[in-house]
């Protein structure tokens, strides 16, 4: 896969193994830690900050993050939010998560990523990853505040010159043209040389106040067709298995598997995926056995027919890549 390091590959290839020697039928490959739900923008296609006021002011503890990940067993942790860098003990959280040789990718709205550095150390168990949701005026449209694209790509070169990996994390919705897409792919690719790249249909996040620009699974497939055609997905360094990227763009489905990438915040495991708030397990044990599983995904629940999140789709791409010697190979030699 290209933009994921060698060592994330081969770790999660014995994880995957171990799982599949033991005859686990569920099990988590990545965990969306989201250690407070307090943000400093107010993104229109978010609803974490709208929770209460209450929950806005709680942050789980350090020892409360790190079990959560240990109980798990999961070997990849991508830490959200909310902004993960006002939460005062997010430097000790990574530094722990490292030290168990989890690899941790940071996400962060780059405003506060500058003053927050002096936190972190290089690591090939850590990375950022920086929301870029389109060139200037788009992604500022997209946060809704001016000036937050010039500080999240001054963040980008900052870390870049410490020595950190840096990737991004690209939601794209009914307002973005394949043109827009590809333009700030290329800028992200080329000029800032970012790690690697991650891409998103808009999902219909329930607390989100805008919720007339989610992509439905018809137009993210025909946005995604245009934006790969001509060769156009080899020339970038995507985080994504090539299977995924044919899930995006149309030639390919897949079931949804939302126990791969669970989140765990300071409301407990949710129920089922970090979109929908079916109820909460206080234990990722718990989640598993008590979740009717078969209840979601296209075609069984409404609020699923309109999507194809990461969250649920991009571990039954990795199951589907790991399951066959043609994807695992194309996989290893990058050929999206």
């Amino acid at each position: 896969m290209m933009g994921i390091p060698w060592q994330q590959n081969l770790a999660v290839a014995r994880y995957l193994l171990g799982q599949r020697l033991a005859r686990r039928e569920k099990f988590p490959l990545l965990v969306e830690l989201e250690p407070l739900f307090a943000c400093n923008l107010k993104c229109p296609g978010c609803g974490k900050v709208r929770q209460s006021t209450e929950i806005l002011r709680q942050r789980l503890s350090v020892e409360e993050a790190v079990a959560a990940i240990e109980e798990s067993g999961a070997p990849m942790v991508s830490i959200a939010g909310g902004e993960p860098l006002l939460h005062p003990d997010i430097g000790e959280i990574t530094d722990r998560l490292i030290a168990s040789k989890h690899f941790v990718y940071l996400c962060t709205n780059g405003v506060l990523l500058q003053r927050r550095l002096d936190r972190f150390k290089p690591s090939p168990y850590f990375a950022w990853t920086v929301h870029i949701d389109g060139l200037a005026d788009r992604h500022d449209q997209a946060v809704a505040r001016q000036g937050v694209f010039d500080k999240a790509v001054e963040a980008i070169k900052a870390a870049k010159e410490r020595g950190f990996r840096v990737t991004t994390n690209s939601t794209f919705f009914t307002n973005d043209s394949p043109s827009g897409v590809i333009e700030v792919l290329d800028y992200l690719n080329n000029e800032l040389k970012v790690d690697a790249m991650m891409l998103s249909p808009a999902y219909a996040y329930e607390r989100a106040p805008d919720q007339d620009h989610f992509l439905g699974v018809t137009e993210a497939r025909e946005l995604f067709a245009k934006v790969f055609a001509e060769g156009r997905r080899k020339r970038w360094r995507l985080n994504h298995t090539p299977a995924f990227l044919d899930f995006l763009e149309g030639k390919r489905d897949f079931s949804c598997t939302a126990w791969g990438i669970p989140s765990y915040s300071v409301l407990g495991w949710q129920r089922p995926c970090y979109l929908l708030g079916d109820g909460y397990a206080s234990s990722y044990a718990e989640l598993i056995e008590t979740t009717d599983w078969d209840r979601y995904g296209r075609g069984k629940d409404p609020r699923c027919n309109n999507c194809m999140a990461h969250c649920g789709y991009e571990p039954s791409a990795v199951l589907a890549t790991t399951s066959s010697l043609r994807e695992s190979i194309r996989a290893v030699i990058g050929t999206h």
